[in-house]
């Protein structure tokens, strides 16, 4: 296993353990199968592991294997705060004390505020005390390392690094989104202010290794040196020094050994020209799915009218290739959970963002088709359901 330091010098491994999809059995984690996954993954050296308090049952379930093995010193665990459900610092402190619990620990070695998507969302949090919670917490050493994770654009993810003393981060980051979410550009400036940067999403879910279209399995299948499209995903990831640690949820005994077998031979800089030219061509291919031909540079950003043009683009063409749902879930989470709506109704047709495009594409029209899709009556009911929340 290769492993890379954090802001501290401490080592990561550079596969972590996504527990969110732990295979379930009645209903319920298969904890028996988990522990065998768990157990096979620290032998083969990952160290990271990360849940969160809305995975249902991941907490506990994570918690129970490890100490019925002995193994809460050997691991770093990583979970989140569920900010959204706080209102005041006595909730802070409640749903921390029932992570430790779940987790049967004492301490929390990377704690992250779950889904920031705007620095607005941070700044409620500081009027509730946040700073002076961690700043308790890490003093006392049930909270290690603090950080974020993320699904919005570069910009506001900057703001969000900006904003205070992190030292790590969590992003949404692949071969297929280097120019969307936060992106290549966050990603550089996260790890140029000393962050430990770790990626969720590496595959798109299990899409960039299992639902590519035929076109693009062609082009892996072709390339030497032969490796799954899964080892093809991961190593674009580790390939840039600045990724710390990637993410994979795996539920499966072969899953684990696969993957941590690309992880020990992995090393950055190792790709070669044809091999960057293998990923261009496979982006080509998915893309020729695509809605629109956005590339999300954000020349036509900021929208006087609020509206993330790139963050919408990207939502539509996910729906095109992975199918609505996708889609719609990073709409909601880029336009919906925003404490300003960004979302495509916004606009008034002013043709501000045409002017800039380098691609030249006609911005207004799309925009009202990608509504026409993402802005349906499930996006109504998740739209007031968050303000519904947001009130409480």
């Amino acid at each position: 296993m290769q492993y890379r330091k954090d802001k501290y010098g401490n080592p990561i491994s550079v596969l972590g353990y996504g527990c969110m999809r732990f295979t379930q059995k009645a209903g319920r984690i298969d904890i028996d199968k988990a522990e065998r996954e768990i157990l096979a993954a620290v032998e083969a050296g990952v160290n990271y592991f990360d849940t969160a308090y809305v995975y249902g049952g991941s907490e506990a379930a994570l918690g129970e294997i490890l100490e019925r093995n002995g193994l809460r010193d050997r691991v770093n665990i990583a979970t989140k705060l569920p900010h959204y459900l706080i209102r005041s610092r006595n909730g802070m402190e409640k749903y921390f004390a029932e992570e430790l619990r779940r987790l049967r620990t004492d301490h929390v070695d990377y704690y992250l505020m779950h889904m920031l998507t705007d620095d607005k969302t941070w700044e409620r949090l500081c009027s509730l005390g946040i700073r002076e919670w961690i700043a308790e917490k890490k003093a006392s050493g049930q909270i290690r390392h603090i950080g974020f994770s993320y699904h919005g654009n570069s910009d506001t993810f900057k703001a969000i690094i900006d904003a205070y003393d992190w030292d790590f981060c969590q992003i949404q980051y692949n071969y297929l989104d280097e120019h969307s979410q936060a992106g290549r550009t966050g990603l550089k400036y996260a790890a140029g202010k000393g962050l430990a940067v770790i990626i969720m999403e590496p595959l798109r879910g299990g899409r960039l290794a299992n639902a590519l279209p035929p076109e693009a399995r062609k082009l892996f299948a072709a390339h030497e040196p032969k490796r799954s499209p899964a080892e093809w995903g991961f190593r674009w990831l580790w390939d840039q020094s600045e990724v710390t640690c990637v993410l994979s949820g795996m539920n499966s005994p072969e899953m684990v050994r696969e993957n941590t077998a690309a992880a020990d031979a992995c090393r950055p800089g190792e790709l070669t020209e044809a091999d960057r030219q293998l990923y261009a061509d496979v982006v080509k291919a998915i893309n020729a799915k695509m809605r629109v031909g956005c590339t999300g540079c954000r020349y036509c950003m900021p929208c006087p009218h609020n509206v993330d043009i790139p963050g919408s683009f990207a939502a539509w063409n996910r729906a095109a290739s992975d199918g609505w749902f996708r889609g719609e879930y990073d709409y909601v989470m880029c336009t919906a959970l925003r404490k300003v709506s960004t979302a495509a109704s916004n606009c008034v047709e002013c043709g501000k963002c045409e002017r800039h495009c380098p691609q030249h594409i006609q911005i207004r029209q799309e925009l009202k088709k990608a509504r026409k899709t993402l802005e349906g009556p499930a996006y109504s009911v998740a739209r007031a359901a968050i303000r519904l929340i947001r009130m409480y």
